[in-house]
């Protein structure tokens, strides 16, 4: 019980990492897109600041040094945190992908990962290995298919007050696969940075060919 109130610990702090997303597409739409990244790029060097502070110089700061050491993996004792990974690959989605395709990517590895990791702790029996349940990755990948569901369609309906728009469902199952086989595969590697890059990649992809084969037509 212990470990799954860590992981919801873990994972409220995820979900504070939205606020970057927040804040960018707040700033872009009243400014612009360049200074929406300049913002992300100017959040990233504070948390790369105080990462340095914390890993380097190994300083105590108030209240953040109780929350570095309650809540950050082992493998982050001496090395960036999740957040730092978070920001860069927000960053790079928001300023290579369309704006669908990288919001969706983003949310796909908060909420993809959270369902992962606390469905399977709490409700696993299938252990494919001794920390990954099949109805984690399950979960992971119905959560995923939700978020595409609401995000990927035919519009950006929660910018322009357009209408709903239709789900584009190539796009949000390949990208929901996507994410939930790098959740599931990656280990070593950080995977805050790794879902929404390879997910966005992919779904840009799908993306493209869809408008050049109906160019086609």
């Amino acid at each position: 019980m212990w470990n799954l109130k860590r992981e919801l610990g873990r994972k409220v702090i995820h979900l504070l990492s939205l606020s970057f997303l927040i804040i960018y597409i707040l700033v872009s739409s009243t400014f612009n897109h360049k200074i929406a990244l300049l913002i992300l790029s100017f959040m990233l060097i504070i948390l790369i600041e105080l990462e340095y502070l914390r890993i380097e110089v190994g300083a105590k700061l108030p209240i953040l040094h109780g929350l570095w050491e309650k809540f950050r993996r082992k493998k982050e004792k001496h090395s960036l945190g999740g957040e730092v990974f978070f920001l860069i690959g927000a960053i790079i989605c928001l300023a290579v992908f369309d704006l669908r395709i990288a919001v969706a990517a983003i949310l796909m590895t908060t909420f993809g990962d959270m369902a992962a990791a606390l469905i399977g702790k709490r409700f696993g029996r299938i252990w494919i290995t001794k920390k990954l349940a099949f109805e984690g990755i399950l979960a992971e990948f119905i959560v995923d298919i939700i978020i595409g569901f609401l995000i990927i369609r035919n519009s950006l309906w929660w910018l322009d007050g357009s209408q709903f728009g239709i789900p584009i469902w190539p796009i949000i199952i390949i990208m929901a696969l996507t994410a939930t086989l790098v959740e599931s595969l990656v280990s070593k590697l950080d995977d805050n940075l790794l879902i929404p890059l390879f997910s966005g990649f992919i779904g840009q992809i799908v993306l493209m060919l869809m408008f050049y084969l109906k160019s086609l037509v």
